[in-house]
């Protein structure tokens, strides 16, 4: 009878054991992941009972259900929604990147959509936030510093801070996962809307971590006093997400954040390719129907590149040759030698910003002549600067003679002390 019954258990233990890959492969396999509105349709709204609101969104806000967040509260009947404000692409992400929206450009159910990507402006003015009761922030985000919706949430946090209003933001899960930090932290004279805090450009953060450690640190801008503001914040945390989730994990629906990251593996390519878009040596994909996942020229000697990057172990990423032709952008209407990047969801070896740098070295070593600064304009090799965060990457490739190692180090520089620092700042595990 023992050994039957042994017999019984082991045999349902492996039955067990072997349906569970099946179940992750036929996505069955569920974690229950709600984002901050989920929360509060859960609560009724009860938070913001009686209260008039701005609410600060895109498209990108929805429920898990996908309701936009703007038509949850209206719904929701017991709170005012009297304006929205809109960051980068506007509320549909109709705008190209770097476009200026006008203010009268977006009506939603009848409500004005201001646009924070104006001429001039980048941050609420007193006028906007005057006669709110309470500032509502739901924006997703794709963890990547270079992606100025974190800059958009500074500067609503800065004028929330000065003119003395709550801001509730709904959290939402990073869709690369809380585990990467990769990508030397920002010198803060290189501070700008491609950039705005002293972080790594992957942080592994939630925009309600980055929230606190904003505030936490005093990078807010400084009062009449001298003392950096502090903003009166409340975060709606997400409910179910934990650090090694990636969005797969999630099994939410991806809503393109804007034009050129239309998918969830966008978001992996610019974490790789997005720095090149500014030196304009490669086509990166923007321009064909894979943004970010391609990498190409007409001359490019594929097999070399790739043997060049093979000496690396670029963890998650496989490259795939092939040959397109971008419609628009670089070498636009032009065949293209390059290759597909292809990634593997893993939220702990993945690191998109070493990956980087390791492919521009295999270039440089395959092609030098494109490595001369007299093939950069000024204004490229400054907003170079910009999204890596410091121009001793782009002095490192192009003006010196610096070891590959050295490079490699110089692009990792501050990853170790924001590791710890943002400890103090995680809501999740």
């Amino acid at each position: 009878m023992t050994y039957r019954f042994i017999h019984i258990v082991l045999l349902f233990l492996c039955l067990f054991t072997l349906a569970i890959p099946r179940a992750l492969a036929q996505g069955t396999f569920r974690y229950d992941v709600k984002n901050g509105v989920d929360v509060l349709v859960l609560q009724n709204f009860t938070l913001f009972e009686g209260k008039k609101i701005v609410l600060v969104t895109n498209q990108s806000g929805r429920t898990r259900s996908l309701q936009s967040t703007l038509d949850a509260f209206l719904q929701a009947k017991n709170c005012t929604v009297g304006s929205i404000l809109t960051p980068e692409h506007g509320y549909y992400g109709l705008a190209r990147a770097g476009e200026l929206v006008k203010d009268s450009a977006e009506t939603i159910r009848g409500i004005k959509a201001v646009s924070l990507f104006g001429k001039d402006r980048r941050r609420p003015s007193q006028a906007m936030l005057e006669g709110a009761d309470a500032v509502v922030f739901d924006i997703q985000d794709i963890g990547v510093r270079a992606y100025t919706y974190l800059s958009t949430l500074y500067w609503v946090m800065d004028a929330c801070a000065e003119y003395g209003k709550t801001l509730y933001l709904l959290d939402r899960p990073n869709p690369l996962g809380g585990k990467i930090i990769d990508g030397a932290v920002l010198d803060t004279a290189f501070t700008s809307f491609v950039g705005i805090v002293p972080i790594p450009y992957i942080h592994g953060c939630t925009l309600g971590e980055m929230a606190m450690m904003i505030n936490g640190e005093g990078w807010l801008q400084r009062d009449a006093s001298g003392k950096p503001r502090k903003c009166p914040l409340t975060i709606i945390r997400a409910e179910g997400w934990q650090r090694w989730m990636t969005w797969e994990d999630t099994d939410f629906t991806w809503i393109p954040t804007s034009p050129h990251i239309p998918t969830i593996e966008s978001i992996r390519g610019m974490a790789v390719t997005g720095i090149y878009g500014e030196l304009s040596l490669l086509n990166i994909g923007v321009g064909h129907l894979l943004p970010f996942q391609m990498l190409g020229t007409p001359t490019l000697n594929v097999p070399l590149l790739i043997e060049g990057v093979r000496k690396q172990n670029l963890a998650g990423i496989t490259m795939i040759p092939t040959r397109y032709r971008p419609f628009y952008g670089k070498f636009a209407n032009t065949d293209c030698n390059g290759v597909l990047l292809a990634f593997t969801p893993d939220a702990i070896r993945f690191k998109p910003f070493a990956a980087s740098i390791d492919i521009l070295l295999a270039l440089k070593a395959l092609q030098p002549e494109l490595f001369q600064a007299k093939n950069i304009s000024d204004a490229q090799k400054a907003m170079f600067g910009k999204v890596c965060g410091t121009d001793k990457i782009f002095e490192a490739l192009f003006l010196k003679k610096v070891p590959d190692d050295e490079v490699r180090r110089m692009a990792q520089r501050g990853v170790k002390e924001f590791t710890e620092m943002r400890k103090k700042y995680l809501l999740y595990d």
